[in-house]
């Protein structure tokens, strides 16, 4: 190999090293929506700003419904891939700093597929009371949702979503009980006799279809309504 050609492979090798080092000071992805946090105003008099966190069922909602969250005072903090550790650390930015006066929480499959390392069902909702406590501490109401239904997962296959997503829905729905808060039932409107996601609400067994988005869009609604009037 002459200079020339070692010149070039020790830059290449020098981008990825700085670009993996630079990822992983950032595995939460606290640099996603910070442009657009530092932009939004405060909520005005009368707003009823509500928040979105979650993943890739959450960032696609905006993409593929853009009105829903335009006409609404909704704003979308969903990240594809990502876990509840994730969003629990950027969670004072992505929600406390915005001041809704609702969010909405719909998380924990990734955990389950293991994306960012094995989670127990005990350690994902351990994330989403975390959240759900942070949140009421700063008089913001929640709305924790089910665990959209899955019988397996495309990227990952055979971890038996369709027996450990229900199981995790009894956590959460027990859970909200002894706290109060309240629980969205995705899961029972969308799944299907096994336990995995309609075929005309899904794209890949795990994503919702524009019919997905419009279910869970007549369903929170009227959850958000609810927590609105509750005191």
């Amino acid at each position: 190999m002459n200079s020339k050609n070692f010149c070039k492979l020790l830059f290449m090798c020098a981008f990825l090293f700085s670009t993996i080092f630079s990822n992983a000071q950032d595995w939460a992805n606290l640099k996603r929506y910070q442009k657009e946090n530092a932009e939004l105003k405060i909520p005005a008099k009368n707003e009823k700003r509500v928040v979105f966190m979650g993943n890739s069922i959450t960032q696609h909602w905006k993409e593929k419904d853009s009105a829903f969250f335009q006409v609404n005072p909704y704003i979308c903090r969903g990240i594809s891939g990502q876990t509840t550790p994730q969003m629990l650390i950027r969670f004072r930015q992505d929600v406390i700093a915005l001041q809704p006066k609702v969010v909405v929480i719909l998380a924990g499959t990734n955990d389950i597929a293991g994306n960012t390392g094995p989670s127990t069902l005990e350690m994902i909702l351990d994330n989403l009371a975390s959240m759900t406590e942070i949140a009421k501490a700063n008089h913001i109401k929640v709305i924790l949702c089910s665990i959209l239904p899955a019988y397996d997962y495309p990227w990952r296959k055979g971890l038996e979503p369709n027996i450990k997503i229900p199981q995790l829905n009894e956590l959460i729905k027990d859970y909200c009980k002894k706290t109060n808060t309240f629980y969205l039932d995705y899961f029972s409107e969308m799944a299907d006799d096994k336990n995995g996601m309609k075929a005309e609400l899904t794209t890949d067994g795990v994503h919702c279809t524009p019919q997905g988005y419009k279910v869970m869009e007549t369903m929170v609604q009227e959850a958000i309504s609810k927590v609105l009037k509750t005191r």
